[in-house]
């Protein structure tokens, strides 16, 4: 289990990581390098297939690799492709509720919840039932709910494969901001397949054939 690193800088460290299904001969990732020791926006594009969200789960631990070393110090959330598959109450409100994580009074559950919807744009979107939102709204809802759980770290698994361009401008930008804060220690990995959003990242790597690269800055990154 996971302890408390919210006042930490959140720190993801594989070393020779590979991992293979039961029924496949071969290693989806193999040799695996990754380290993300300090906050920002870290993006990594792969095609389908790549891997990409079996790297998201030996973060997560979900799985467990074949060979290699995980080290994960970070409190990590998690926001998927589809919000409809993570939203389970019928408004902002009582979701975010869910979420919450500590024994605090009612005052200041107000205050959480109000400052959360305010960093990632829903500010009195408090009592809005979630069938009323749009899905780039929905999506941004799942961030304040891991934020207001305290992770650190949030992984995201192509956020924006299933939003119109306006809404994905608007989650891009969002997390932007929020690894933009160096008030409070958080970082974010993005798993894209669209080239397009790499421009808002601190840094890329590309996965490929179950290999990672290694970083790069965006204005210089070179597909493979």
């Amino acid at each position: 289990m996971i302890n408390s690193f919210e006042n930490q800088i959140p720190h993801i460290y594989f070393k020779d990581v590979s991992f293979s299904y039961h029924e496949k001969k071969e290693n989806l990732n193999f040799k695996c390098n990754l380290s993300i020791k300090k906050t920002g926006f870290w993006m990594i594009v792969g095609k389908n297939g790549s891997g990409k969200s079996t790297l998201l789960k030996l973060i997560n631990g979900i799985i467990k690799p074949k060979n290699g070393i995980v080290n994960c110090k970070a409190n990590i959330g998690m926001v998927f492709q589809n919000p409809d598959h993570q939203i389970l109450m019928p408004n902002c409100r009582s979701e975010l509720l869910l979420n919450i994580n500590q024994n605090i009074s009612d005052y200041q559950i107000r205050k959480k919840i109000e400052y959360v919807l305010d960093l990632v744009g829903l500010n009195g979107f408090e009592k809005r039932p979630v069938h009323t939102l749009s899905g780039g709204q929905k999506q941004r809802l799942t961030i304040a709910c891991a934020l207001i759980s305290n992770k650190n770290f949030i992984l995201l698994d192509e956020p924006t494969a299933l939003l119109d361009p306006t809404s994905q401008l608007k989650v891009l930008k969002t997390i932007k901001n929020l690894t933009s804060d160096y008030k409070k220690p958080l970082s974010a990995l993005w798993i894209t397949h669209r080239y397009e959003e790499l421009t808002y990242a601190d840094a890329v790597a590309e996965l490929k054939n179950g290999v990672l690269s290694g970083w790069q800055e965006p204005s210089k990154f070179q597909y493979n």
